[in-house]
């Protein structure tokens, strides 16, 4: 999963980036960078660690998450970088990071509302620049009427100011839409940087009306102040948490979020040799889980042998599972559920 950090100048994206992976990446400039910082992250999951101390595998393997903190655009008033908007395709999705605190390097002060709708309207811009460009080819080309009038579609709801991540699509739309990559589709988390004694007032209420109009999920945090907390050692950060009345870290948090705006869930695999997440859609069936550890699994699927999460640990493994008759036997169409604990069989 490939979650990328975009918001306008000044609104701590960077500080955001170092508070999500632990590094150290400079901050509050405008040096021109090319290319997007990339970090790749565990998805913390104590889950892992409860399996572990059952099967004590000689490894523990967590899900990943890579976050991407594109450089500043080259126009300090625009979010979006030419050189950046590739990658941005390339992301699952995107965190907008607003600036909701006071800067005396900002141009302007704070305020949340204009930034989310000027943010929204280059995302549609940059749509509406790609769709001009191709339906100006297809009408030179002739067999691709589903496409050409699918794109129109898509210019007319973009021409009304409104994202597409709210239009419903078919498969086959989705099929036809899947390599246009376009911004506006991609799931969208709001990740509200905020002053440390502001931390816990309430969201202002534009904003939450702004979020819930656009079906979208906001994420307080005091970027600052989580970075700070991320360079510190693994056993000291619960107790600064603690001090400023949070329950888990920005890190936790934007994870936990951006797994639910993308349908993920996790499943596990847990023996002598490792304990191990696995990230998939939900509604995945078993035949296309076990290909995302091997195509020889998918390839040569037999039966799935699965585990309720809460059954391995209350009967201590698969032995204790096997004698409470709580180990199912399913096929290739069973729908994976999140914690479930599988061995497949297969055979090539």
């Amino acid at each position: 999963m490939r979650v990328g950090l975009v918001g306008f100048p000044r609104s701590g994206k960077t500080t955001l980036f170092n508070a999500l992976t632990g590094l150290r990446a400079a901050v509050g400039g405008f040096e021109q960078r090319h290319e997007a910082a990339i970090a790749v992250v565990k998805v913390p999951d104590p889950r892992i660690d409860a399996l572990a101390e059952i099967v004590h595998p000689a490894r523990k393997k967590f899900a990943e998450v890579a976050f991407l903190d594109f450089p500043p655009s080259e126009e300090r008033k625009a979010a979006l970088d030419t050189h950046s908007l590739v990658q941005m395709r390339e992301s699952d999705a995107l965190a907008q990071v607003v600036r909701a605190f006071d800067d005396p390097l900002a141009s302007a002060p704070p305020d949340a509302l204009r930034d989310l709708r000027a943010f929204q309207a280059e995302l549609i811009l940059a749509d509406l620049t790609v769709i001009d460009k191709r339906l100006a080819r297809l009408r030179k080309e002739k067999g691709k009427e589903r496409e050409h009038d699918l794109l129109v579609r898509c210019q007319q709801v973009l021409e009304e100011e409104k994202p597409l991540r709210g239009e419903l699509f078919t498969a086959e739309e989705q099929a036809l839409l899947s390599g246009f990559a376009f911004l506006s589709r991609k799931p969208l988390l709001i990740v509200y940087n905020r002053a440390e004694e502001q931390l816990h007032l309430p969201l202002p209420a534009d904003v939450v009306a702004y979020a819930e109009g656009n079906e979208l999920t906001v994420v307080p945090v005091c970027g600052r102040v989580e970075m700070e907390i991320a360079q510190l050692d693994e056993a000291e950060r619960g107790a600064f948490l603690a001090d400023l009345g949070l329950h888990e870290s920005a890190r936790d948090r934007v994870i936990r979020q951006a797994y639910a705006l993308l349908n993920l869930i996790s499943f596990f695999t847990a023996g002598p040799m490792e304990a191990r997440a696995w990230t998939i859609t939900h509604g995945t069936t078993a035949v296309k889980a076990a290909g995302k550890i091997h195509s020889d699994m998918e390839r040569g699927f037999i039966r799935a042998e699965v585990i309720a999460y809460d059954d391995y640990i209350r009967y201590r493994g698969e032995t204790g599972c096997r004698e409470a008759g709580k180990m199912r036997l399913e096929g290739k169409e069973y729908i994976v559920q999140d914690g479930d604990v599988i061995h497949f069989r297969f055979k090539v």
